[in-house]
């Protein structure tokens, strides 16, 4: 995470010291996900071209402003802000779609996906990359989250095991190239898989601030599958949030038992 080519994203080497690490991986991941996707990179200046990216933790902010405030220069500002994630992408490239950054922390990038893909069907972008980064570059974020008791002791997840205890942090980075299907299809574009539907909602009234509500579960599997117009029936697989918690796996089971179980 350290390395960076500054030149080719015509970012001075002062400006560059300032920045995220984490907004120079997603600049360099849009740019290979642009190019596996066959795209004419030149050609999208001035298109509505989105940039959804999920980002939860300031780790390298943190780091920098550790002990005193002498560290904060010209390019702090916007090498630390959430929101340069996706506005440095939309600026390099020269986008004009929606461009931001998405904070609902463990869902962040789905959300990601999830609001590039109603800009598609609305006409607000015609194109969009969505994805979202996590890179663990000072302490105190595991540290937050091991004292919230969160964190597996033993540093091993085991979801959906009865000696489940705690989940375990993890650093990556991801992007997507999204367009309608139509679209693809038009401009001959290799199509890797197509998103049917997705929903979103929020757990409202539970037993705490962080815990799942089983109801709210179940509402927002039937809202997707609805909107995606899949049979419940027909579904094969399934990826799961699967914190490796207690209190989170039997709900989580639950809602998908109670939704795909009935069919």
């Amino acid at each position: 995470v350290d390395s960076f080519d500054a030149d080719f994203f015509r970012i001075a080497p002062r400006e560059a010291i300032h920045m995220d690490p984490e907004q120079r991986l997603i600049l360099e991941l849009c740019w290979e996900a642009l190019e596996d996707a066959g795209v004419d990179i030149p050609g999208l200046v001035d298109s509505l071209t989105g940039v959804y990216m999920g980002k939860i933790w300031n780790d390298y902010g943190t780091l920098s402003h550790r002990g005193n405030t002498d560290y904060i220069q010209q390019h702090t500002a916007t090498g630390s802000h959430y929101s340069i994630t996706a506005n440095r992408v939309s600026y390099f490239l020269g986008l004009q779609g929606p461009s931001m950054a998405i904070d609902s922390a463990c869902s962040s990038s789905l959300l990601s996906v999830h609001l590039a893909c109603q800009a598609l069907r609305s006409g607000e972008a015609t194109m969009a990359m969505a994805g979202g980064v996590n890179l663990i570059v000072a302490p105190d974020s595991t540290v937050n989250m091991s004292k919230f008791g969160a964190m597996a002791p033993d540093g091993r997840s085991k979801a959906f095991d009865h000696r489940a205890n705690g989940y375990v942090r993890g650093e990556g980075a991801g992007v997507v190239v999204l367009k309608t299907l139509s679209d693809a299809l038009a401009a001959g574009d290799p199509i890797v898989a197509v998103i049917r539907g997705s929903a979103v909602n929020n757990d409202g009234p539970s037993n705490g601030l962080t815990a799942p509500n089983p109801l709210s579960q179940q509402n927002v599997l039937r809202a997707a599958y609805k909107n995606a117009g899949i049979d419940t029936k027909d579904v094969h697989y399934v990826e799961t949030h699967g914190t490796g918690t207690m209190l989170g796996d039997p709900i989580e089971a639950g809602a998908l038992g109670a939704v795909l179980g009935a069919g």
